[in-house]
Formats: structure tokens, C-alpha cells, sequence
């Protein structure tokens, strides 16, 4: 029987949405073990004035197996 968790993260970038997510799932990787998949539940954009993207912003969750 496997036991699954999932927590909660935030990741930004400025490159795009694909980024974040992968940044965020490698920072997570450095200290949890066996990540299973992730859900994006937001994207957020922060803007110039002008409307211009300057950096975006995933919230997800990410569940991994226990061991």
C-alpha cells in the first residue's frame, strides 16, 4: 500500500509559466523524495504599467509518495 501527500508551493519566473513550474518542481526536488506529478491551481502575472508581463507566478500542488 502507498500513502501519497500533497503540499502546496509558489514559484515565479521570469521567462514564462513553463519556467516557474519547473523551478519550482527542482527547488521542491532538493529536499522532498518522490514527486508522483503537480497541479497548477493559478497563474498570476505581475506588470508594468504599460501591461507589459514582467514576471509570472504559478501556484500548485505537488504530490509525492511517502516513503
Amino acid at each position: 500500500m502507498s500513502i501519497a501527500k500533497v503540499i502546496e508551493i509558489n514559484s515565479s519566473s521570469k521567462k514564462g509559466i513553463e519556467d516557474a513550474v519547473q523551478s519550482g518542481l527542482a527547488k521542491t526536488g532538493k529536499t522532498v523524495k518522490n514527486i508522483q506529478g503537480a497541479w497548477v491551481n493559478e497563474i498570476k502575472v505581475v506588470t508594468k504599467p504599460n501591461g507589459s508581463v514582467t514576471e509570472w507566478r504559478v501556484n500548485m500542488k505537488v504530490s509525492f509518495i511517502v516513503d
